[in-house]
């Protein structure tokens, strides 16, 4: 009973990973290590309800503990990290497409925003979940979660200067 229970997990984790770390890099704003840190916790939490979620919906319930973890995040003073003007060495100057640096933008746009507003743009423009769903995630009312949005999209609007192409 318990390897089919660990089984099944494992089964889970491996055909969803890649979607849900990408969910959560957008939702801490494009931070790959606090994004896997956001998954494993996540995943963590998982695996001791997971005998109940299992058949139900267990990729919901990791979006949800993700979107609440992230939210809480933003509310800690300090990350432990101190950003500098220089890196300490020159990087490789490469091959970098378009696509790349777009994304870069949009990833570091999103990173100004406050998490509830990355949250709130993430699951409902990203995720196209609808206003309800993200409500349901945020835990709080409908309307307070549409105005997260909202103002979270007007930021990146500001931020990113108005781009009317959609970024790939």
């Amino acid at each position: 009973m318990e390897q089919s229970r660990a089984r099944a997990f494992d089964e889970f984790v491996a055909a969803r990973w890649s979607v849900l770390v990408h969910l959560a890099r957008l939702l801490v704003g494009g931070d790959r290590h606090r994004a896997e840190d956001l998954l494993q916790e996540s995943l963590v939490k998982l695996w001791f309800v997971w005998p109940r979620v299992a058949d139900d919906a267990p990729e919901p319930y990791v979006r949800k503990v993700m979107v609440r973890a992230a939210a809480r995040s933003g509310q800690r003073r300090w990350w432990g990290e101190r950003p500098v003007e220089q890196l300490p060495e020159a990087a490789v100057v490469g091959d970098v497409s378009a696509d790349v640096v777009e994304r870069s933008r949009l990833e570091a746009a999103l990173a100004q925003l406050s998490p509830k507003q990355r949250v709130a743009v993430v699951l409902r423009y990203y995720q196209d979940l609808p206003e309800g769903q993200v409500a349901e995630a945020l835990g709080c009312p409908v309307g307070t979660a549409r105005s997260h949005a909202a103002r979270g999209v007007a930021q990146l609007r500001k931020l990113l200067g108005n781009v009317n192409e959609p970024v790939r």
